[in-house]
C-alpha cells in the first residue's frame, strides 16, 4: 500500500524549484565543458570561440527562468520574511550531499536578490557565509588520478600513462620522445630530484585537463616523501595535426600565469569544482579562490568570494577610499583602497566631448572583452550592481566625485555609499606612469611589452581604439596589459585607411582634415602624432615596432583572421617549447630514464 503524498508547505516548494533550477545550470555547464575535449581533439577552434562566448550567458539565463517561475507560480514578492527563512532552512538540507554546494548557495543569492530589495542583502535570507562545507566531498569519476612509479613499471612508464588515460581521439605524434624531454627537462631544472624512485613516491594529476584556445593543459603534482613539484604539461596540435606535448612548467608562479585574469576562462569538466580549486590552491597559494573560480568559467561563484574577501579586509585595514593615481579618464571615474589590490570604475553620467558613445555601449564593451580570447593583453573585470561599501571608508573627495561625475548611479543609504553599477578589477602601474618614473632599460622594456600587446590583440580580432599609454597598465611580471575598454573593436569591423595627399601643400598645414572620415576609419600614420612625443619613447618604439605606424600591417593581419586562421597564444616563452629546446638535440632515452 503506498503512503499517501505528504503536502509540500511554499517555502519548501519554493527550495525545491531553486535546486532544480541550479542543477539544470550546472548540468548545461558540464556539458560545455565535457564537450571541450572534443572540440580540441577535431581542432574545431571556431566552435572553441563561440563556446566560450555561450557559456557565459548560461548563469543569468537560468537566474531568470527561476525568478520567473518563482514569481508565476508562487507570487514571490508577497511572501514575508518567515517564508524567506524557511525557503533557505529547506535549501541547506537539499545541499548536505551536493556535489556543488557553494555553487548552489551563489544560485540562491542571485535569485533571490533579483526578487529583493538590495537592502536584504546581508540579512537572514541569502548565504551571506558559506552554510555547507566544500571539504571531502568525493567525485565519481575522483578529482584526481594517482600514478606510482614504483609500482607502475618506473617515472617513464607512469608518465605515458597518465597522457593515454585521458583518452584523447587523436594520436600523439612521438609520446616516447616528448616523455623524454618531459624527464629531461625536470632533472636539468630541478637537479636530478623529480622525483626519485622509493615506495612513497606519487604523480597526481587532475582527471580533467583544462582547455582554452588551442590547447590543453594537464596539470598535477609530483609527490617524494616531504617534497613536492608542481607541474603543468601543455598539449597542442602540430602542423600535421597530431598531439605534441609542447613543454612543461615546473615553477609555481608560471603555472599562475596560466590563471591570469588577463586570459580567457578555461573549460574544465568538474562534478566537484572545490576539489579542483583546493588542487589548485596547493600549487598556487598566493591565488585568491575567487580568481581561480573566476578563470574555471565560475565567475559568479568568483564574485561572491571576492565579496566576501573585500568585506573581510574592510573589517581588518582603516584606509580610505581614494581616487586612483593616472589621468582622470573621460568615460570612467576610477577610485581604489590603496591597501587592497583592485580598483573599482564607474561610468561616468557625462563623457567628454570627443566620447561618441553611451553607458549601454560601454557595457556592451566590457561584455565583449569577457567573450573574446583576451590572449593575456586584457585585464578581466567583475561586474557588480548595488555594490554597498561603508560611507565611513570614502575620503570627502572621493564622495564628493562620484555624486559630482555619475550622481545616476551613487546614492547614500543609511551608513553605506550603494553604487549601482561597477566594475572591479586587479591593479597595475599606469603605464604613462611607469615610463615617466622609467629609466632607459625600463622604457625599453615596456614600449617593447607595449607594441607586442597590440600585435597579440590585433591578431585576436581586438582593436583598442585608444591607444594612449594612459589605457595601458604594468602588472607586477612587468607584463603590459590593456584596460580601457569603452573604444574597442573588432579589428575586421575597422577601415585602415592610409592618408591620402593633401590636394595643395597649404592644407597639411592648415590643421583641418582634407579627407572624409567615417566612424570606423582608422589612420595608423596618426599613431605617431599622440604617442611618440618623448625622444627615448619613439627611439624604442621605432625599434620594435615601426611597421605598426604602416597601414599594411592592420590590413594583412585583417586578411589572416578572416580567412578563418586561429593564432597559437602561448601562456609562457617560446624558448621554454620543447620544439625550441630540443630542436637540435637527440632524444637520449637510456640516459635519464628511471
Amino acid at each position: 500500500m503506498s503512503k499517501p503524498d505528504v503536502p509540500v508547505s511554499v517555502p519548501e516548494a519554493i527550495a525545491q524549484a531553486m535546486i532544480e533550477g541550479f542543477n539544470k545550470h550546472y548540468r548545461l555547464f558540464r556539458e560545455t565543458a565535457g564537450r571541450a575535449k572534443e572540440r580540441f581533439e577535431l581542432a574545431r577552434w571556431a566552435d572553441v570561440q563561440l563556446a566560450v562566448k555561450e557559456r557565459i550567458r548560461y548563469y543569468d539565463e537560468r537566474v531568470a527562468e527561476c525568478v520567473a517561475r518563482l514569481r508565476r507560480e508562487f507570487n514571490a514578492e508577497s511572501l514575508d520574511d518567515a517564508d524567506w527563512q524557511q525557503a533557505k532552512l529547506h535549501y541547506i538540507g537539499m545541499l548536505v550531499n551536493h556535489k556543488q554546494p557553494e555553487l548552489a548557495e551563489t544560485f540562491f543569492n542571485s535569485v533571490t536578490t533579483k526578487i529583493l530589495h538590495h537592502t536584504y542583502f546581508h540579512n537572514q535570507f541569502i548565504f551571506f557565509r558559506p552554510a555547507i562545507s566544500t571539504e571531502f566531498i568525493e567525485s565519481d569519476p575522483p578529482t584526481y588520478r594517482c600514478y606510482y612509479p614504483k609500482s607502475g613499471g618506473g617515472l617513464r612508464r607512469c608518465i605515458r600513462r597518465l597522457f593515454l588515460d585521458i583518452g584523447w581521439n587523436r594520436p600523439f605524434a612521438n609520446l616516447e620522445r616528448d616523455v623524454d624531454y618531459i624527464i629531461r627537462t625536470a632533472h636539468n631544472q630541478l637537479g636530478g630530484e623529480w622525483p626519485a624512485i622509493e615506495p612513497n613516491c606519487q604523480i597526481k594529476v587532475l582527471n580533467s585537463p583544462f582547455y582554452r584556445n588551442k590547447g590543453a593543459y594537464v596539470i598535477g603534482t609530483a609527490i617524494n616523501g616531504h617534497s613536492e613539484w608542481p607541474f603543468t604539461v601543455p598539449v597542442v596540435h602540430d602542423a600535421d595535426g597530431k598531439l605534441v606535448l609542447d613543454t612543461i612548467l615546473l615553477e609555481a608562479w608560471r603555472i599562475s600565469l596560466l590563471f591570469s585574469l588577463s586570459r580567457a576562462y578555461f573549460m574544465v569538466d568538474m562534478e566537484v569544482p572545490s576539489g579542483y580549486i583546493q588542487f589548485l590552491r596547493g600549487i598556487m597559494p598566493n591565488k585568491p579562490r575567487s580568481e581561480l573560480y573566476t578563470m574555471l568559467g565560475l565567475g559568479k561563484q568568483g564574485k561572491t568570494m571576492f565579496y566576501r574577501d573585500l568585506l573581510h579586509h574592510l573589517r581588518h585595514s582603516a584606509d580610505k577610499f581614494v581616487e586612483a593615481p593616472g589621468i582622470r579618464g573621460m568615460v570612467m571615474h576610477v577610485f581604489m583602497l590603496p591597501s587592497f589590490p583592485y580598483v573599482f570604475k564607474v561610468i561616468k553620467d557625462k563623457f567628454g566631448s570627443s566620447k561618441d558613445t553611451t553607458r549601454e555601449q560601454v557595457k556592451k564593451k566590457f561584455l565583449m572583452v569577457k567573450q573574446v580570447d583576451r590572449v593575456g593583453r586584457m585585464a578581466d573585470t567583475l561586474e557588480f550592481t548595488e555594490l554597498a561599501l561603508p560611507k565611513s571608508r570614502f575620503s570627502p573627495e572621493l564622495v564628493e566625485q562620484l555624486f559630482q561625475l555619475a550622481p545616476s548611479i551613487v546614492k547614500e543609504e543609511g551608513a553605506n555609499i550603494s553604487i549601482a553599477h561597477c566594475y572591479i578589477e586587479r591593479r597595475m602601474t599606469p603605464l604613462n606612469i611607469y615610463l615617466d618614473n622609467g629609466d632607459d632599460e625600463t622604457i625599453d622594456h615596456a614600449v617593447h611589452e607595449y607594441g607586442n600587446a597590440i600585435r597579440e590583440l590585433a591578431r585576436a580580432n581586438i582593436f583598442p581604439g585608444d591607444m594612449l599609454w594612459k589605457n595601458f597598465g604594468v602588472t607586477r611580471y612587468g607584463r603590459v596589459v590593456f584596460y580601457d575598454y569603452d573604444e574597442i573593436e573588432y579589428l575586421t569591423e575597422c577601415n585602415f585607411r592610409r592618408i591620402p595627399p593633401a590636394p595643395y601643400p597649404d592644407m597639411e598645414m592648415s590643421g583641418e582634415a582634407w579627407y572624409s572620415v567615417a566612424r570606423n576609419d582608422v589612420f595608423p600614420e596618426e599613431f605617431a602624432a599622440f604617442l611618440l612625443g618623448k625622444p627615448k619613447v619613439r627611439a624604442a618604439f621605432m625599434k620594435y615596432h615601426r611597421d605598426l605606424l604602416d597601414v599594411a600591417f592592420w590590413q594583412k593581419t585583417q586578411e589572416i583572421i578572416l580567412r578563418g586562421e586561429y593564432e597559437d597564444f602561448f601562456p609562457y616563452p617560446e624558448s621554454l617549447r620543447f620544439c625550441n629546446c630540443f630542436r637540435a638535440a637527440k632524444p637520449a632515452l637510456e640516459a635519464v630514464d628511471i
